[in-house]
């Protein structure tokens, strides 16, 4: 039986909900909000390309594949009130939302259910490595910045760490090999990259430069997290590159990108991977009853 535990916690935003919620690290805010943006349509991908594989599961990879919709529907629903709240604000953002979920619907109907099982484990496996440094720098990621957000990022970091071997397991039951996920890298992360490139676009058109602080094209160009370290070297040429991780210890940084590279290799399974130790405390605090809608961040401005 599978082990993922299906969470429903009361969000709650409103207009009140600052774009720039994190005004200490502009940059790792701005990817947040991109983050936001993408999640809703993939959740609903991810959805679509998991019922339309219907009853090829059985057993307990149907048990997997049943709570896994249940966590992504709920990741789904959560971002799109965060994503309604800063289109209350921008109106003009509901377009770049509509061109996110045209892109992943056009995809659907033009592939495979196993190609789609694949994009779905290929993008999966990167949260990991990805994720285990945000929720390991959450201190210097996170304080400051809006309770609001910062608790829904920071909750659905934990429970892609839970499901992490979830899209795999999918995955390797429809695809012909473990070869199969791998051809699809290119095609997988073009399709993803070409919608972090719109959102970017349409928040740089739509959104004043006061209210995000950095520019969010250039923060989410294609070397975004190999800038990451150039930022580091003692001698480098041309600007500096927008970061996200400036806080986070350049070893960390470096085995995260290690670890992304081996995510797309055919024997790499995420069950194994070292995983952030606090994501066991944030569960055991949601067990406990704590109100996770505030768990870490600022307290939003006029509340008590």
């Amino acid at each position: 039986m599978t082990d993922l535990v299906i969470r429903k916690i009361g969000w709650d935003f409103d207009a009140t909900v600052p774009f720039m919620w994190q005004p200490q690290n502009p940059d790792f805010g701005l990817f947040c909000n991109a983050f936001t943006f993408i999640a809703v349509p993939f959740e609903r991908y991810i959805v679509g390309a998991v019922r339309r594989a219907g009853d090829q599961f059985t057993g307990e990879v149907a048990e997997e594949a049943d709570a896994f919709l249940k966590q992504e529907a709920q990741h789904a629903a959560a971002h799109r009130k965060h994503m309604l709240a800063l289109i209350a604000r921008y109106p003009e953002l509901e377009q770049c939302y509509a061109e996110s979920c045209a892109a992943y619907d056009a995809l659907l109907e033009s592939e495979s259910v196993q190609f789609h099982l694949a994009y779905i484990a290929n993008l999966e496996a990167t949260f990991t490595p990805l994720f285990k440094v945000i929720l390991d720098n959450r201190d210097s990621l996170f304080d400051g910045g809006d309770a609001r957000v910062a608790s829904l990022m920071v909750w659905h970091f934990v429970e892609e760490i839970e499901h992490r071997s979830s899209g795999l397991v999918l995955s390797r039951n429809v695809s012909p090999g473990r070869w199969y996920r791998v051809k699809h890298i290119r095609h997988t992360f073009s399709h993803v990259a070409g919608i972090a490139k719109d959102i970017a676009v349409a928040f740089d058109r739509i959104v004043p430069f006061e209210d995000r602080g950095a520019s969010t094209v250039d923060l989410l160009s294609g070397d975004f997290l190999s800038g990451e370290l150039k930022n580091r070297l003692p001698i480098r040429r041309g600007a500096r590159t927008p970061s996200i991780f400036a806080t986070v210890p350049t070893r960390e940084l470096a085995r995260m990108l290690w670890r992304l590279a081996l995510s797309q290799t055919p024997y790499h399974d995420p069950a194994d991977q070292p995983l952030p130790q606090w994501a066991e405390t944030w569960m055991r605090a949601y067990d406990r009853g704590t109100d996770m809608t505030r768990f870490v961040g600022a307290q939003p401005t006029g509340e008590r």
